[in-house]
């Protein structure tokens, strides 16, 4: 029996290899991919307005490396799937530019998981040894207490150099979150506004 093709603009699905699976397991990555990126932001705020500076830290350090190659492997995924019902030779013009979306949150993703968020928890962890040895880390909240990180890096350095550091990779690291939520939503706002001509 010949394949039948279902254009659905976002997929070219074959009906004989469980489409609706396929459709629905593509739309949860999609799906738990941006959320993954909105709660992350949530949860950072949270965190650092109830927590001691260094738990914060912590707290960070060890579960950002997940939250960062999750995000990379949710993003291979999408493509991956785009790719494998989007033959290069039937293409259109919107499907092109989701495959560079796609791609370029993949990009993204796999930069922060390996480069730019690796060195930040880095920097923070050798901070954190700074901060601990001069008496600092236990305040609650991120913007309490600025005054006495400020005479620190004044007085040390060192300090001075992880704090310029940690301010140029943690922000190359939120720019890399915030394109990838672009992205993301990008990708659902297709998928979303050809849902109907399934």
């Amino acid at each position: 029996m010949g394949h039948i093709y279902i254009t659905f603009k976002d997929f070219r699905i074959c009906s004989s290899c469980g489409s609706h699976s396929v459709i629905k397991f593509v739309l949860i990555m999609k799906s738990s991919s941006h959320t993954r990126d909105v709660q992350e932001k949530v949860v950072c705020l949270i965190m650092g307005s109830n927590l001691t500076r260094h738990t914060f830290g912590f707290i960070q350090s060890r579960l950002f490396p997940y939250y960062f190659h999750l995000g990379s492997a949710c993003a291979f995924f999408n493509l991956t799937i785009f790719a494998m019902y989007h033959p290069s030779e039937l293409l259109t013009e919107e499907e092109t530019f989701q495959i560079i979306v796609l791609f370029i949150c993949v990009t993204v993703a796999g930069l922060n998981a390996q480069w730019f968020g690796k060195i930040t928890s880095e920097i923070m962890a050798d901070m954190h040894l700074i901060e601990q040895s001069c008496g600092l880390g236990k305040d609650i909240g991120l913007s309490t207490n600025r005054e006495a990180y400020i005479k620190l890096k004044e007085s040390n350095p060192k300090y001075k150099k992880f704090s310029h550091q940690l301010t140029l990779y943690h922000n190359t690291s939120s720019l890399c979150n915030l394109c990838c939520i672009i992205c993301n939503g990008i990708s659902l706002y297709y998928m979303a506004a050809n849902l109907s001509t399934l």
